[in-house]
């Protein structure tokens, strides 16, 4: 794997960090390492970008973005491989990654030709009938974006594609444990056309990102990641944009009325996709009294015929957790949980950083099991007696991106989308169905923009009047 060129600094600096497997810690690719001093280097090289993108038409941001996403397509084994060797997905997963950053990409060209602003009718406001005009959207200058290793090429996508659509410059810092496949697709927009100075992609740790993130040139800070890291974000960046996502710890509600086939299969496919490492995966299954022992024997014997291994292998469904420390960390909760009285299902075995699909039940309320992230293929089965207990305990939590419910009836469905608490909820599917351009973001604690290409698009731009007078 060749290191990127397309940060100045880079160039100079003989430290490189090695990016290794989660599966077998084969070493899988080098980057080399941005100084935290070069920041200001950085932003200057990006005060040039952030010109030159501007002046980039809508039909040539459109034809980037568009020329990237073919070459991605044209390349998608490729960029496949690379996600399963640093981030472990396995490989089916790696390449469904794939083809939602070629539509995530397709998306912002899409907007970047026709999301230009409207007409406003100033003659609807008496005194004004001499005046026309209209606003536009135009960027907001040099965008910093921070992404985690979980969907380490769409979640850049996310980021980058709407900003460039947008006409702004990115300083991009990708997570250290998955910076590849974030390498492939600058290199890809840059190929493309895309100004180099539009585009800095830097590594480094803590010290890196808080220098970029407190730079005054920086309009905007676009994060996901941990609550933790985020508040340090929003205490140094100073009067700026801030877009988080923040993680959440999504309930699933399956009433005695549900398609109980259906919503197991989502539920297993929700809780264990790319090894339960994803924001929206199911973490908490609230299941109606009557179909409680139904729906558990059910999801018991569909999760026992999961394959979990080698992500390289085509018929593994669970591969591994990205590292050592974060498996120990997830270890801690469970066995937190076990002693506090929770019940193990099934699961709770590892290999190397593997840990087979893990269900347990009767998870003390107060466990940090329950509360937190679980980020990892851990679920957890509650008995629920009425739907208002059910929403009770879906909302009992302090932060929620996506919720699901499981019903043939369409007035408790609608009742379940009013109430809950969640940036979505999906109905007779699982929490984590996502599609690239709707809005995307979380409820109550560290909610903070939303995500989407129109809409991210539109977090990253700004509205300028312009108005005529006859």
């Amino acid at each position: 794997m060749s290191e990127s060129t397309l940060c100045p600094t880079e160039t100079a600096l003989p430290r490189f960090l090695d990016v290794t497997s989660p599966y077998d810690g084969r070493v899988v690719g080098a980057v080399s390492l941005t100084e935290a001093t070069s920041s200001q280097s950085l932003i200057e090289t990006a005060r040039v970008g952030a010109r030159k993108a501007r002046t980039l038409s809508r039909h040539a941001r459109g034809k980037i973005l568009d020329g990237a996403a073919t070459e991605i397509e044209q390349r998608n084994e490729e960029f496949a491989q690379t996600i399963v060797s640093e981030a472990g997905k396995t490989i089916r997963q790696a390449r469904k990654e794939v083809l939602r950053a070629v539509n995530t990409l397709r998306l912002s060209a899409a907007e970047a030709r026709r999301n230009a602003g409207e007409v406003i009718p100033f003659d609807s406001y008496e005194g004004s009938e001499d005046r026309t005009g209209w606003y536009s959207r135009e960027p907001l200058g040099i965008v910093a974006a921070i992404t985690p290793f979980n969907d380490p090429l769409n979640l850049v996508a996310h980021k980058i594609g709407p900003a460039i659509a947008g006409g702004n410059a990115v300083i991009l810092k990708p997570s250290a444990l998955t910076p590849l496949s974030a390498q492939l697709l600058t290199e890809a927009l840059v190929r493309s056309g895309l100004p180099p100075e539009a585009l800095s992609i830097v590594h480094g740790g803590r010290e890196m990102a808080e220098a970029i993130v407190r730079s005054r040139d920086v309009r905007m800070v676009s994060f996901t990641g941990g609550f933790s890291t985020g508040e340090s974000i929003a205490r140094s960046a100073g009067l700026k944009k801030l877009s988080m996502d923040l993680g959440g710890n999504a309930p699933v509600i399956v009433l005695d009325d549900a398609d109980i086939e259906h919503a197991v299969e989502s539920c297993v496919s929700g809780a264990f996709w790319a090894a339960g490492q994803n924001c929206v995966g199911v973490q908490r299954i609230l299941v109606a009294a009557p179909v409680y022992g139904a729906f558990r024997q059910h999801f018991l014997e569909a999760t026992a015929r999961l394959v979990a291994g080698d992500p390289v292998d085509e018929k593994t469904d669970v591969g591994p957790m990205i590292s050592t420390a974060a498996l120990h960390e997830l270890q801690s909760k469970l066995d937190e949980a076990l002693d506090a009285g929770a019940i193990l299902l099934s699961g709770n075995v590892t290999d190397g950083n593997v840990l087979k699909p893990t269900v347990l039940e009767a998870v003390p309320a107060d466990s940090r099991l329950w509360t937190e992230e679980v980020f990892g293929p851990v679920v957890m089965l509650r008995k629920f007696i009425t739907f208002e207990e059910a929403i009770e305990i879906a909302n009992a939590i302090e932060f929620s991106l996506h919720a699901g419910i499981f019903t043939d009836s369409l007035g408790k469905a609608m009742d379940a989308a009013r109430q809950l608490e969640a940036g979505g909820v999906m109905i007779n599917d699982s929490s984590d169905y996502r599609f690239d351009g709707m809005p995307f973001g979380g409820a109550k604690y560290g909610s903070m923009g939303r995500e989407g290409v129109h809409f991210a698009y539109e977090e990253m731009t700004q509205p300028k009047v312009i108005c005529i007078k006859n």
